[in-house]
């Protein structure tokens, strides 16, 4: 059902990233990593535009070893993203990498180990100057839900047939249907005061896209 669009192993940096830094930080490619590590705000957008039906893949570790952002908290990321003021392209609205001025998106949202590593949400961004409505089923608190410390976890982002899921090491923790979806946009990974480094991203579309 899903073929292979997008391979990147993160051994030399393609210019495909986009860094919208709150405060500086360091965002780096190399030696098969992606390595994310800022004192606040930060989204890295990969400029592959995405079409659903979408699968997004990627190896995430939350780092703990003594640095300045080793937070552990907010492994999080946005799907189908797009800005609501326009057609555009990534670079037609500049952002400061403060949350709030992500709410004009259409689009989804993960927020993985946010609220200092509290809470698991997804969300709807509808566009409008507020954040996307929370609904409860959306709202994992359970510990099992939460980032471990230097613990390495798969990914995987799927849209198909209007419904978006969110799957940890293959099992299935949020689940949300659209009927009104948004189907075209960009991912992009986004943390805050933290300190991660991500792996092994494949983007898959159906079989005969």
């Amino acid at each position: 059902m899903w073929k292979l669009l997008v391979e990147d192993d993160f051994r030399v940096d393609r210019g495909q990233l986009k860094v919208e830094f709150e405060s500086p930080g360091r965002v780096e490619v190399g030696g098969g990593v992606l390595v994310v590590d800022v004192p606040a705000g930060c989204t890295v957008w990969y400029r592959v535009p995405v079409t659903a039906p979408v699968r997004i893949k990627y190896d995430v570790t939350p780092i703990s070893a003594g640095g300045p952002n080793d937070r552990v908290s907010d492994v999080n990321c946005f799907l189908l993203a797009r800005d609501s003021r326009g057609p555009g392209t990534l670079d037609a609205y500049p952002r400061n990498g403060q949350f709030a001025d992500y709410n004009y998106l259409l689009g989804y949202y993960v927020g993985h180990g946010g609220n200092t590593n509290s809470t698991t949400r997804m969300r709807r961004y509808h566009g409008g100057p507020e954040q996307g409505p929370l609904l409860p089923e959306h709202d994992l608190r359970e510990p099992k839900f939460l980032l471990t410390p230097n613990r390495k976890i798969s990914i995987e982002l799927t849209f198909h047939d209007n419904t978006l899921t969110y799957a940890v090491d293959g099992e299935v923790w949020l689940t949300l249907r659209d009927p009104q979806p948004h189907l075209s946009g960009w991912f992009g990974w986004r943390t805050v005061n933290n300190h991660m480094r991500i792996e092994n991203l494949r983007i898959y579309g159906p079989v005969g896209s």
